[in-house]
């Protein structure tokens, strides 16, 4: 009996073991299936943003200056033609982040010096969305939403924090103006050696390859601090603009962006060394146009630098950052995704508010109620080229407010009160030659009338301190 219950028992024992290994390779192919599931629902996302690139500062564009990964992403993905952001550094990454007009939290321009503005703590962002949509989030480069590690990206849904707190640094020894401490890791202010572009780019590979967690797609948010002045390149970036650029800051500019594209190719190529080049949505923009010099250098970086008499190139376009004119505020944006978008340029008016929406849209993620985005989400025109609804664009800076609505534009100069407008018809004059508010007094009248409506619902209570 003894050896028939030993004999019983070994033969349950099996047939457990048999039913154990179905379960769990059952249970492994719904893991397999369900992570197959994921990443086809959940693209990994890389956002990189240059600092002050001008509208004809990249190669596609028919730039002066060779900037062939760019170039790349244009060729193999969706050009976004009629891309807008704001005037100014810290607006345009308010908008980005929140999907809403800076000017509603009261942020008209660069957050600068020693000021207390904020992107004001629990609001919504993209980061925060995508973390609780199931990604690992990081940030390496340009913050300058908050100029303390207390207000820094951490408090915003990044969980991984790499860069700088100020909207300017030097490039080698990553101090702010005035010397401020700024270079941080993870909330801790760091020193280290080599130039921005460099660590900026290393860290993000090194994240890709080795910090992220591995189980959930990523969100990577890269910001340059290039070609923001001062300059300070290797000669083996200028020496190939040393024939064909005779200004030598203009040359310097071309380098720092010259240097940012080799930068983005080490990127790119480092997603397809990891085999995540084909569910990578990778989307590229300036964070506003460029800059035509810097002249006033007294006091700054310690008298390090010469005064830069010539930057960027916003070319046909009119102005440079900080105005509202086309050539501050419409800029370079390329959408890539080898595994879904087609190439193809896109005329259609999109707006930096688009981007929340577009991110969240793609990735399956929830976007709470009190986000309050603005921008629509880009999913559909991105992959079919379908017409976005029509929408009103709007600007405001310390000086200026704009309205866009269909083709036509007004530039509002001054106080509500007493300011000058003009008007133009972007689709027959994208360089704003033509003010045409005289014999159009009538649309003048409807996009003032629209323009004090949105500028009745900024908050204007925590502005201060502009660069």
């Amino acid at each position: 009996m003894f050896s028939k219950s030993i004999k019983i028992n070994s033969g349950n024992i099996i047939l457990i073991k048999i039913i154990t290994g179905f379960v769990l390779l059952s249970a492994f192919c719904l893991s397999c299936n369900s992570a197959k599931k994921q990443s086809e629902e959940q693209p990994n996302i890389l956002l990189i943003v240059a600092d002050d690139l001008g509208w004809n500062d990249v190669g596609y564009h028919g730039s002066e200056i060779k900037t062939p990964a760019i170039d790349n992403l244009a060729e193999s993905g969706v050009v976004l033609e009629q891309f807008y952001v704001s005037p100014t550094c810290s607006p345009t990454r308010a908008s980005l982040l929140s999907g809403r007009q800076a000017s509603r939290f009261g942020i008209l321009g660069p957050i600068a010096g020693k000021s207390e503005q904020v992107l004001p703590i629990g609001t919504p962002t993209v980061a925060s969305i995508l973390k609780d949509a199931g990604y690992t989030t990081a940030i390496t480069g340009k913050w300058h939403l908050g100029l303390r590690p207390k207000n820094g990206p951490h408090k915003y849904g990044f969980e991984y924090t790499y860069g700088y707190l100020h909207g300017q640094i030097d490039p080698y020894t990553h101090r702010y103006k005035y010397g401020d401490r700024t270079w941080h890791r993870n909330n801790e202010f760091v020193d280290e050696e080599g130039h921005a572009t460099d660590l900026i780019t290393n860290e993000a590979m090194q994240y890709i390859r080795n910090y992220r967690d591995k189980e959930k797609p990523f969100f990577l948010y890269v910001s340059y601090s290039v070609p923001h002045f001062p300059l300070n390149e290797e000669d083996k970036w200028a020496a190939p603009y040393r024939d064909t650029i005779d200004n030598h800051f203009r040359r310097e500019y071309a380098a720092a962006t010259a240097h940012m594209d080799d930068a983005i190719g080490q990127l790119v190529k480092t997603l397809e060394d990891e085999k995540l080049r084909e569910n990578t949505l990778l989307v590229f923009i300036s964070d506003n146009g460029a800059q035509e010099n810097w002249l006033k250098v007294q006091d700054q970086y310690e008298g390090r630098y010469a005064p830069h008499d010539r930057l960027g190139d916003n070319q046909p376009l009119r102005d440079w950052k900080a105005s509202l004119y086309e050539g501050a505020i419409r800029v370079p944006a390329i959408f890539n995704w080898p595994a879904k978008f087609k190439p193809t340029k896109i005329d259609q008016v999109t707006s930096v508010n688009d981007i929340l929406p577009t991110l969240a849209d793609f990735s399956a993620a929830k976007i709470p109620v009190q986000t309050e985005a603005e921008g629509l989400s880009l999913k559909k025109t991105l992959l079919d080229n379908a017409v976005l609804n029509e929408r009103l664009l709007y600007w405001r800076t310390p000086r200026q407010f704009a309205v866009r609505d269909g083709d036509w534009k007004l530039v509002y100069s001054g106080e509500l009160a007493d300011g000058a407008s003009e008007l133009f018809n972007i689709a027959d004059d994208p360089n704003e030659k033509n003010d045409l508010a005289d014999e159009n007094k009538d649309i003048v009248q409807r996009l003032f009338d629209e323009l004090k409506i949105q500028a009745g619902q900024d908050s204007l209570t925590s502005a201060s301190a502009y660069e």
